[in-house]
């Protein structure tokens, strides 16, 4: 099953899991009806009125700015974590790399920090993915190169064999506990199974 169709499967409204899907991905941006109405290709009326909906559930908020109405995900919504996760497992690199799990190779754990998750800057030693298994590295690769030309921004990824990342978790490696302890989002694997493993 095609990842972003399951997000439309759950959200009632079409227009809706398709507005979630735009305003997640890159949480933090601002956008004005006209464009969102591009993004997601709906209806201008409908676009319209999915904002006031959601903008009625504090998840999104909205300002003028000059003679335009800007909207932008609200943070502080208390499911914003969950909405944010499953919104970057049905878009972008997320997606992709579900949907080519096989040609990736046996993945275990993929991980995107919170500040990628989030678009925000990241300091110049952090990563931004985590992939924990064994890997096909073109293929990856490849995928990383489309995201970084969608996102226009350099994508710092990590890739770890389980027995690496087993010895540097026992060893308290420094580089792997800084990427344990930081904010993330889980896209393939469960979290405490992360932690445990």
């Amino acid at each position: 099953m095609d990842p972003a169709k399951s997000l439309e499967k759950i959200i009632v409204s079409r227009t809706r899991a398709k507005l979630l899907r735009v305003l997640f991905y890159l949480p933090g941006e601002l956008y004005y009806v006209r464009q969102l109405v591009k993004l997601t290709g709906e209806a201008l009326n409908s676009v319209r009125r999915e904002l006031r909906n959601l903008e009625a559930a504090e998840l999104v908020e909205s300002e003028w700015r000059g003679n335009k109405l800007f909207y932008w995900v609200n943070q502080n919504y208390p499911f914003f974590q969950e909405i944010l996760s499953m919104v970057l497992k049905t878009e972008g690199l997320g997606r992709e790399i579900i949907k080519n799990r096989q040609r990736l190779g046996k993945i275990k754990f993929v991980v995107f920090s919170g500040k990628f998750a989030r678009n925000l800057p990241r300091g110049k030693d952090e990563v931004d993915l985590l992939v924990v298994g064994r890997v096909v590295l073109p293929e990856l690769g490849a995928l990383v190169r489309k995201e970084e030309e969608r996102r226009q921004r350099e994508i710092n990824y990590t890739v770890m064999d389980e027995e690496e990342f087993r010895f540097r978790k026992k060893n308290r490696d420094p580089f792997l506990t800084q990427i344990l302890l930081q904010g993330r989002v889980m896209i393939i694997g469960d979290e405490q199974k992360l932690i445990d493993f």
